[in-house]
């Protein structure tokens, strides 16, 4: 049966102690340094840029301005909410950032997503609804419409809209209605007949039907939509009968997501203090006023008052205020306006009906790259074999984003239900997808699969996966470790790498680091993971030294790194102690970095790269020369750990060496297309800034195709040469 709430968090283990610069060198190398916030907001520039890029289909340019948006709530949501709770007397995190207060620094911020929104705004406008109209989309305001077109929209709003709406007054009888975070609603100013007292009113614009709706017209060919605020704004006299309806103004709330509770007390069930997080969240103060153009302003500044808002968290868009509801806008399956379909390849020792999965990785170690080959026929293939073989006697997994419509945890259930032993470890704090979790792990639960929550005061990030299976020659482990969640929507999205193994020294650690994560072992032994927070910076520290030893002694010296985000003080030290050495390094970093490249004297040689494009870069690896002339003799690493310092102190990471030769070269081929991509890399400037790069006329077909088109075709190449 599953554990008892109190037990399911394994005894506390103690976080990393962060690193810091010390006071000389921190004034010696501020140059080099800066702020993480500053960096993300310069990282999504560039996801807005795929929007702005001409070269971009059109169907996708309208899915980035999408993506861009829901960045930007996600950095209000988290980053700004803990600048606004943070008093002004506590030292910063990041050892990059200044003396400047916090207003400051918010202030600062406001500054640089100000423009970012302006742009968004005159793509949409005067681009991307030109170009949908050329090719017969027409997004359409209520008084372009014809008068069969608005018959027929007023027809879909009294049969589908007016049910679903509750319009909510403000007046001594009725307080101020609650708002949900992200939430879109329209004002409304309202009058008594003969009445000069402005009344407010506000309607929800319901998020559970589409935001634009069609309008099929038997007059003319093409697809014809009405936004969904504007459909409700030209019916609000069906809303208010006997009023005087003034103006409306529609506008969109942002909450925190920074609720601080104190999950450190082991006779409190975690789930509990998670669901209570959830509850509080959707109480948290508003961080963010977003406004439609020209907005009226009584509305406006009694919402400020309302919210205690400033000028600073008030923004007047000057078109959308939802691009994520344009979605189903840019998933229309109109081909020439999309990216050419990709369907992920399945490796050619996993194709076929018959292909065991143990037998493959047994005869040697597997290496898969998602989404160019098949997570399906791979990771989910390595679970549901699990769970139907009558050899395998034990399952266990860690859980991180799983999503909702998940195999994996049907395949455990009917793993348990078949009475092997599972163990599912649930990571319930994992940042939006708490709720999701907690259901999942809920499900376990009832079938008596082991459901636990971890250590304390950790998050557990690690994604890893191992098969016990009784074999003739005894008990053999099977592990998966890789670098994205077991989620197999993002497995289509995200740019992923996992290695399947049965070296019995790695699926030992594995063994070990389960059992650090399910029991009570505090000191666990590690022969070739590395683990955080155990020994996994310090091992990166060592071989950084080493690299640096190295090129002293006149030996090959490289390092190359492929992750999200750069920001941890101890690595961003060593990185410019090995430049100043003279050691080449090469950073692959999607997100922020708050280290510079190329500043003079002092991350000379270091330069940073960011690739952008119709896949999100995810994957870890990580090269280290080693001494060795030959790339395939030096160490290659992946696993599910950037170098932050929440990923290095604060979380259960692991990262794994890749040995075989053949992987190794595998590895060397990723990392060589990015690093001649000439079509999807910004290269980062010694101020921080990106440019991006455009291909030379003598360029080759890898740097002209960029990264993900250059992968696509060489898996399909190699997919051909092993099925001959």
């Amino acid at each position: 049966m599953a554990k008892s709430e109190k037990t399911k968090r394994s005894k506390k283990i103690s976080p990393a102690k962060p690193v810091k610069l010390s006071r000389e060198n921190d004034a010696a190398w501020r140059g080099a340094l800066q702020d993480r916030d500053q960096g993300w907001l310069e990282f999504n520039r560039r996801v807005l840029h795929e929007a702005l890029d001409t070269r971009t289909p059109l169907l996708e340019r309208v899915k980035f301005l999408a993506i861009f948006s829901s960045n930007l709530d996600e950095f209000f949501m988290k980053r700004i909410g803990i600048l606004r709770i943070r008093s002004i007397a506590e030292p910063l995190r990041s050892q990059s950032i200044g003396p400047d207060s916090i207003k400051q620094r918010l202030q600062g911020l406001r500054a640089q997503i100000v423009p970012l929104y302006q742009q968004q705004a005159d793509c949409f406008k005067n681009e991307i609804l030109p170009q949908l109209a050329a090719n017969n989309i027409h997004l359409m305001n209520w008084d372009d419409l014809s008068e069969w077109q608005r018959e027929k929209a007023s027809d879909f709003f009294l049969k589908n809209v007016y049910p679903a709406l509750t319009p909510l007054a403000l007046d001594t009888g009725h307080p101020f209605p609650y708002m949900s975070n992200l939430s879109t609603s329209l004002g409304f100013v309202l009058r008594v007949p003969e009445s000069d007292e402005n009344l407010f009113a506000r309607v929800k614009v319901p998020n559970i039907l589409p935001q634009w709706i069609s309008l099929k017209n038997d007059e003319h060919s093409g697809l014809f939509y009405v936004s969904l605020h504007d459909l409700i704004h030209h019916n609000a006299d069906k809303l208010f009968p006997g009023m005087t309806i003034v103006d409306s103004t529609p506008f969109r709330l942002t909450r925190n997501a920074e609720v601080e509770l104190d999950d450190d007390d082991e006779t409190e069930s975690i789930r509990s203090i998670v669901t209570e997080e959830l509850r509080q969240r959707k109480f948290q103060p508003v961080v963010r006023l977003e406004l439609g153009e020209n907005p009226n302003a009584w509305v406006r500044d009694l919402l400020m008052r309302q919210f205690d808002l400033s000028e600073d968290d008030v923004y007047e868009l000057a078109s959308e205020l939802d691009y994520p509801g344009l979605l189903p806008i840019a998933n229309l399956d109109i081909k020439h306006l999309r990216d050419k379909p990709w369907n992920p390849i399945v490796p050619a020792v996993l194709s076929g009906e018959e292909a065991d999965i143990f037998s493959v990785i047994k005869g040697g170690d597997l290496l898969v790259h998602h989404p160019y080959e098949s997570f399906d026929a791979s990771v989910e293939h390595f679970i549901r074999s699990a769970a139907h073989d009558p050899k395998v006697v034990a399952i266990k997994m860690t859980v991180y984003r799983v999503g909702d419509d998940t195999p994996f945890v049907q395949s455990l259930i009917q793993a348990a239900e078949a009475g092997k032993q599972v163990a599912c470890l649930i990571e319930l704090k994992a940042r939006f997808d708490e709720e999701r979790n907690l259901h999942w792990a809920k499900e376990l639960e009832k079938i008596g699969a082991h459901v636990v929550y971890g250590v304390l005061g950790l998050k557990t990030h690690t994604k890893i996966a191992m098969v016990v299976r009784k074999e003739s020659d005894g008990m053999r482990c099977y592990a998966h470790i890789g670098t994205g969640n077991y989620h197999v929507k993002t497995a289509r999205l995200y740019t992923d790498v996992g290695l399947f193994t049965c070296d019995p020294v790695i699926t030992n650690d594995v063994v070990n680091l389960f059992h650090m994560l399910t029991g009570r072992s505090r000191k666990p032994t590690f022969k070739k993971l590395l683990v955080a927070p155990i020994n996994m910076r310090e091992r990166l520290l060592e071989m950084i030294k080493r690299e640096i030893e190295n090129h002293k002694a006149g030996k090959p010296a490289l390092i190359i790194g492929k992750f999200n985000q750069l920001e941890d003080p101890a690595m961003c030290h060593a990185l410019i102690e090995a430049s100043q050495a003279g050691v080449q390094i090469e950073l692959l970093v999607r997100g922020f970095s708050c280290l510079k490249a190329g500043v003079k004297g002092i991350t000379d040689n270091i330069t940073i790269r960011s690739v952008i494009g119709r896949f999100l870069e995810h994957s870890r690896i990580f090269y280290f020369a080693a001494g060795a002339d030959n790339p395939l003799d030096g160490e290659f690493y992946i696993g599910s750990a950037d170098w932050m310092q929440r990923n290095l102190s604060n979380r259960v990471e692991a990262i794994t060496p890749i040995e075989n030769r053949q992987l190794k070269e595998r590895l060397w081929e990723v990392l060589d297309v990015i690093q001649r991509d000439q079509r999807q890399t910004w290269v980062m400037e010694p101020d921080g800034n990106y440019r991006q790069l455009s291909p030379s006329k003598k360029a080759t077909e890898i740097e002209i195709a960029g990264t993900h088109q250059a992968l696509m075709d060489l898996t399909q190449a190699r997919i051909k040469k092993q099925l001959k």
